[in-house]
């Protein structure tokens, strides 16, 4: 096996996942916590234009950067946002994950430096070793919506990479660290990424892309797609808006290893972000009443949270190794959850729980996490 893929650590929640199957196909009442997808069905209409792409024969080769009518889509979609961003701009991927990979395969050299505030998603690490980058983790400041970013910055210093709101967190960034991201970036000569899949699923105050800010478009690569806003997580299609530039060679790397997204998933596509917006507005009204029930049941606990103003998820600190802590919680009480671990470095004792499950699920979860740790 190659040296890089070597480097590759399995994901430390692949024991937790397998045992939550097992114990399910044993029959025992799980409750899964660990899911990072909404459980939603995919909006009807979108699931209808799929349907309709199919039949009228939308199943050959796409161009490799995505079909017009869905570039055309995300330009009027950013441009309505007062970004001017043009088809040079923009690339459909299948996923936002492979977005992330092509961004960071097509502007980091072996040694680049990448700061992850930690913790962070799970799959960026991989994305910056893959690359051939190396991982500076800088944890975050009390209260989570604040990161000593400067002190971690070295002359090898590529790439800022940030996710508002955030996975694990559900934290929303404010104003005024994204506006210390961008005068770092540009007195530095930084790329920010900035992971904005979860745009849409804000709970509390409103959502500023590090694009919004002075001089930040011309070297932010903006992810975004459609698994969590619209629920087309099995979908797989994502994209990036970046300079020109680097849009030219992601594309490369596209063309020459996935070909381009699925012909009639981009269908789909269009029709997600030019129909219909209500099923987004019920969906997060929805996730916002999971999130007062959960928050309050963890109060009455007594157990610390991140403030969970967006995505899906809680970020709650149980005191105790978190990998020991959720192979107990699974085997003793059937609730699967994310060992903080898995998200970085510094955030051992915390464990995240997604409320993309019932409210029946979620309170019969926190009755027996009460349980638990009394």
């Amino acid at each position: 096996m190659s040296e890089r893929v070597r480097l590759i650590q399995p994901s430390a929640t692949l024991s937790i996942s397998a045992e939550a199957k097992r114990l399910a196909g044993e029959g025992k009442p799980v409750i899964n916590m660990s899911v990072g997808e909404p459980d939603f069905r995919t909006p009807e209409h979108i699931v209808r234009a799929a349907e309709k792409a199919l039949r009228d024969g939308k199943t050959f080769y796409t161009p490799a950067k995505g079909i017009p009518e869905l570039i055309d889509a995300i330009a009027r979609v950013y441009r309505e946002k007062g970004f001017e961003v043009g088809h040079e701009n923009i690339i459909v991927t299948p996923g936002a994950k492979y977005a992330i990979f092509e961004a960071m395969f097509a502007t980091l050299n072996e040694g680049d430096e990448v700061i992850l505030l930690d913790p962070s998603w799970v799959s960026y690490e991989p994305c910056v070793i893959f690359s051939g980058g190396k991982v500076v983790w800088v944890p975050h400041s009390e209260g989570f919506e604040d990161a000593p970013v400067e002190e971690y910055i070295t002359n090898k210093c590529r790439m800022i990479v940030i996710n508002s709101p955030s996975n694990p967190l559900g934290v929303v960034y404010p104003k005024s660290f994204l506006k210390k991201v961008r005068d770092l970036a540009v007195d530095k000569d930084l790329i920010v990424m900035s992971d904005e899949i979860y745009d849409r699923i804000v709970f509390e105050g409103k959502f500023h892309s590090i694009a919004e800010f002075d001089g930040m478009l011309e070297r932010s690569i903006i992810i975004n797609g459609f698994s969590k806003t619209y629920a087309m997580t099995g979908w797989r299609l994502g994209y990036a808006i970046a300079p020109e530039e680097i849009i030219k060679y992601m594309l490369r790397i596209q063309s020459h290893s996935v070909s381009h997204p699925t012909s009639f998933v981009q269908y789909a596509g269009v029709e997600a972000l030019t129909g219909e917006q209500s099923c987004v507005d019920k969906m997060v009204a929805e996730f916002k009443v999971r999130r007062d029930l959960m928050m309050k049941s963890l109060k009455d606990i007594g157990l610390d949270f991140a403030p969970p103003r967006g995505a899906f998820y809680m970020f709650v600190n149980v005191g105790r190794d978190s990998m020991e802590f959720c192979s107990s919680f699974l085997r003793e009480k059937y609730v699967a959850a994310t060992p903080g671990s898995a998200f970085g470095k510094s955030f051992n004792t915390w464990i995240r729980l997604s409320y993309a499950t019932s409210r029946e699920n979620i309170s019969e979860a926190m009755k027996r996490l009460a349980e638990f740790v009394s």
